[in-house]
């Protein structure tokens, strides 16, 4: 439409100018043609042929100019007073605008003369006459420009309205009627969205949108899982916890034996049947997303390390070095179940990367590290835990490394649960801390926990006498 507007202002100026031009012309045909009637130039029409010379032109005066003469071919009886002159020849492109639109706006009974050259530019014509039938003509062109302005404009708003509700309206309400349908069952893969082959945002808002609608689907499908594993596991632990009841009875009788052997392998027994019945608590607990709250208390970390290899029960003939690397003073502000896991796992995970490694001329390298220092210490002592596992294995795959800590994903062996690291970790993050895979130039796995503030210390050992 403003398109249109501008058109309008140079097109009702050409309309006046060919209006007034025509009319000019007109009366340089009557001024030939009254010679040709009167057989001669300079002859004068009569009174009846001048009335509807005038009336024919809507005119008050007509006259012909040439180098030679000026020849009045008709008069009316009163002409008006002359309160414009327009000269056609002379008459610029803006005063053109000017005019055409003084006419529009404050036109009406004025008397204009009007002359302007015809053919060559030899003949001029001149007339007289009332503004009323130019201004009624650029009224009427007015309308059929604006009547054609608003049937363009109206062709070109359903053509833009066809072409939105086709290539963006359409596109957007089927992504939002299958995001509503998916919402209603987003367990259903027959409820993904279908990308279509569109090449523009659209196409890759559908895109994303299919792979964010798969990826809550699997996210859905594994938390199912979960539940279904804390359901199962609820129904083993019951009668997993009667078996280790019985166990733990009689390994209580077997402490009473008086045998150097048995009462040195009797409490490892009991410690270990005591954490039986707690891992089953745990798991029932992690496929419910609940982990209780850490109970702390300060322990030795050098002799809980000492607990976690008696646990792991490496057979001799694996050969694997277990080093404790924690110093004996260092106090830690944990809780020794919870953080016994937590290196449990660690050292696992570290002890099966370890299952034949050996280097080119087969013999095998293969050790477990466990070490810890106090960073950050503060006044009296106090500073933040640091502790380390690391093994000389063959180190992480990259599965395992983009699936860190992730339940289920993050196994680097087949048969593997990748419950683990999601284990160690939430502990770790129950104690305020965190836990790194560190990046190393040698061969081997190396991780990294870090405790909150105030987590250790250190205070010697009480030497007897």
């Amino acid at each position: 439409m403003l398109a249109e507007i501008l058109i309008f202002v140079p097109s009702i100026s050409k309309f006046r100018y060919d209006w007034l031009t025509a009319k000019t012309e007109t009366v340089a045909v009557a001024g030939l043609a009254s010679e040709e009637v009167d057989a001669g130039p300079g002859s004068v029409l009569s009174p009846n042929q001048q009335t509807e010379l005038l009336k024919a032109l809507d005119a008050e005066l007509i006259a012909i100019n040439d180098k030679d003469a000026s020849r009045l071919l008709a008069r009316a009886n009163n002409v008006g007073v002359v309160q414009m002159q327009i000269d056609l020849g002379k008459e610029s492109v803006w005063d053109s605008i000017a005019g055409a639109f003084d006419t529009l706006l404050l036109g009406g009974d004025r008397i204009m003369r009007v002359q302007g050259p015809v053919g060559d530019g030899s003949v001029r014509a001149e007339v007289v006459m009332s503004e009323r039938p130019l201004r009624k003509a650029m009224l009427v062109y007015s309308r059929n420009v604006f009547m054609l302005s608003l049937a363009i404009a109206l062709f070109a708003a359903i053509l833009v309205y066809s072409a939105i509700s086709r290539y963006l309206v359409r596109p957007i309400d089927s992504i939002t009627r299958s995001m509503v349908r998916f919402a209603t069952n987003p367990t259903d893969p027959d409820r993904i969205i279908v990308p279509s082959q569109r090449g523009d945002e659209l196409g890759l808002a559908e895109t994303e949108l299919a792979a964010m609608q798969r990826r809550l689907h699997e996210t859905l499908r594994e938390q199912r899982h979960l539940a279904d594993l804390g359901l199962a596991v609820s129904k083993i632990n019951h009668d997993l916890r009667n078996i280790l009841a019985s166990s733990q009875m009689i390994s209580d009788r077997l402490a009473t034996i008086d045998d150097p052997t048995v009462q040195r392998f009797a409490p490892l027994l009991l410690r270990s049947l005591d954490r039986a019945l707690n891992y089953t608590q745990s798991v029932l607990a992690y496929g419910r997303a609940v982990e209780r709250a850490p109970v702390r208390r300060e322990v030795r970390l050098g002799m809980l390390v000492v607990d976690v290899f008696e646990t792991l029960a490496l057979e001799p003939r694996s050969q694997i070095s277990l080093i404790n690397a924690v110093p004996d003073d260092l106090l830690a502000v944990v809780d020794p179940d919870q953080f016994h896991r937590a290196l449990f796992n660690l050292c696992r995970n570290a002890a099966e990367a370890l299952a034949g490694s050996a280097d080119d001329n087969g013999l095998v390298l293969q050790r477990i590290r466990v070490g810890a220092d106090i960073r950050e210490p503060e006044s009296g002592g106090w500073g933040r835990l640091f502790v380390f596992v690391e093994d000389t294995g063959p180190g992480l795959p990259n599965i395992a490394r983009e699936n860190l800590f992730k339940a289920f994903r993050g196994s680097a062996r087949s048969g593997g649960t990748g419950l683990g690291l999601p284990i160690a970790a939430e502990i770790v993050e129950a104690h305020g801390g965190r836990i790194e895979l560190a990046m190393r130039d040698q061969p081997g796995t190396r991780f990294e926990i870090i405790l909150s503030d105030k987590s250790a210390r250190l205070e010697p050992l009480a030497r007897s006498a």
